[in-house]
């Protein structure tokens, strides 16, 4: 039986007006967005966002480039398995990733362009397949276990840890999702950006992933993770020799300026934009400015 996802798109359709593909990846159905034709740009999300987060880059750059945004399995339109069904981990995330590049069949080496999780899940993909990759974008994230001593917020510790709050609340009220439109962006989302950003996790069922993402991110060195984040830590330098462009918001809570200075260290050759009203959804603070930057960085 052909996979259906459940999910009301009309009352944000004239946002997101492209067509929808779907890949069998690792036994489940992985929605992408792929539109225009050129030089491909893979755009990998985070949580709690999907391929709606890249709808202006998707508009802004399809003329001439062909504008790749997948789902993470449990995200947006893809299919959202229960997670007896499967892992919902950074390892199953890569390599979900490597097997949908390889069914594309690109003849062009690929632009990565990364936010929050998506980061970490195209760096690792990246360092196994440095020879193509033609350029990165780094949008407020990381590819790096925190830097110094640095902790991750008191929220998203609460959620992690405390799983007898954080199922009900992300789970059965969709706290995480509905939260992230108020405290991700530093300005008032449009209702329209908002259902559209929230619309995939609308069921318990349907927000599994946004919970187990948060429940993934290493903290320790026996979490399932950590070894795999660490080996990108280690090895990151190897990107070096990849073009970058770093855009970064300000206001971000979580990947703060500690995380754009870590960046800057490992990368100083990097051409590097900072956004001082934008938060962690810098495509919703500042799509203008950062289609500017990004358009400037691919032209040359």
């Amino acid at each position: 039986m052909k996979y259906q996802h459940n999910i009301d798109t009309e009352p944000f359709k004239h946002l997101y007006p492209f067509a929808s593909n779907y890949m069998e990846v690792n036994g489940f159905q992985y929605h992408y967005v792929d539109e225009g034709s050129g030089d491909p740009v893979v755009m990998l999300h985070g949580n709690p966002t999907w391929s709606f987060y890249y709808r202006e880059l998707i508009k802004a750059f399809s003329e001439n480039h062909r504008m790749i945004a997948p789902d993470h399995i449990g995200c947006g339109l893809s299919e959202k398995p229960a997670p007896d069904r499967y892992g919902y981990t950074l390892s199953n995330r890569v390599a979900d990733l490597k097997t949908f590049i390889d069914k594309l069949q690109l003849r062009r080496k690929i632009t990565l362009v990364l936010h929050d999780w998506g980061g970490m899940i195209g760096c690792a993909w990246a360092l196994e397949h440095l020879d193509n990759v033609e350029r990165l974008v780094v949008l407020n994230t990381a590819a790096f276990l925190p830097p110094g001593t640095k902790k991750i917020p008191l929220r998203l510790w609460i959620l992690r840890h405390l799983t007898f709050l954080a199922t009900p609340a992300v789970l059965g009220f969709n706290l995480f999702s509905r939260a992230a439109v108020y405290m991700a962006a530093s300005r008032s989302l449009a209702q329209d950006v908002k259902k559209g950003l929230t619309a995939p996790y609308n069921s318990w069922k349907n927000r599994i992933a946004t919970l187990k993402f948060v429940q993934d991110i290493p903290v320790f060195p026996n979490d399932e993770s950590y070894a795999m984040v660490k080996n990108a830590d280690r090895h990151l330098d190897r990107l070096k020799k990849i073009p970058m462009l770093i855009l970064w918001g300000e206001k971000d809570f979580v990947f703060d300026m500690d995380y754009l200075a870590e960046w800057r260290n490992r990368f100083p050759e990097a051409q590097t934009h900072t956004f001082a009203q934008a938060g962690h959804y810098v495509l919703e603070d500042a799509p203008g400015d950062v289609i500017a930057k990004i358009k400037s960085f691919l032209d040359n």
